[in-house]
């Protein structure tokens, strides 16, 4: 079954389990496909789905902290759980030690030396990790790694 046709199935059955985390987190996605289809005027593969749904995740990550601040944990609570739906519909992410293992294939691929080099390094992890890790943990171990 298609990624698109998923989510619709689930967004379905969220509303008819009156599940409204749910059905938001679905729903906010949804929108942001159907959204990055008329603006490209082009129906998205799975790849760019999953890019999408990886963009969401990483938007509700870089919120939390700001709850968090504030103390509302209710929405702490949702967003979590959001975070969480979100994920199941992504590809098995890379663990900590499995992208130490990338970084430092891709830093001796590239000759890397110093933080100089940390464009290029990046250019060679991006295509590998691409939905299947998070960005910023990637960077934070490529800087590790340079610096």
């Amino acid at each position: 079954m298609a990624l698109k046709e998923k989510l619709m199935d689930d967004l379905k059955e969220a509303m008819k389990e009156k599940d409204t985390v749910r059905k938001n987190a679905v729903q906010t996605t949804r929108a942001a496909i159907l959204q990055i289809e008329k603006d490209s005027r082009t129906a998205l593969d799975e790849q760019g789905v999953i890019e999408v749904i990886a963009k969401e995740v990483k938007k509700r990550r870089d919120v939390l902290p700001d709850y968090e601040k504030s103390g509302r944990q209710t929405l702490i609570d949702e967003l979590t759980r959001e975070i969480e739906i979100l994920l199941a519909y992504l590809p098995k992410q890379l663990s900590d030690e499995e992208i130490d293992a990338i970084v430092q294939e891709a830093i001796a691929a590239t000759g890397a030396a110093s933080m100089k080099d940390m464009g290029k390094v990046m250019a060679a992890l991006i295509p590998k990790t691409k939905g299947v890790a998070d960005g910023k943990t990637v960077n934070e171990t490529v800087k590790k790694y340079l610096s």
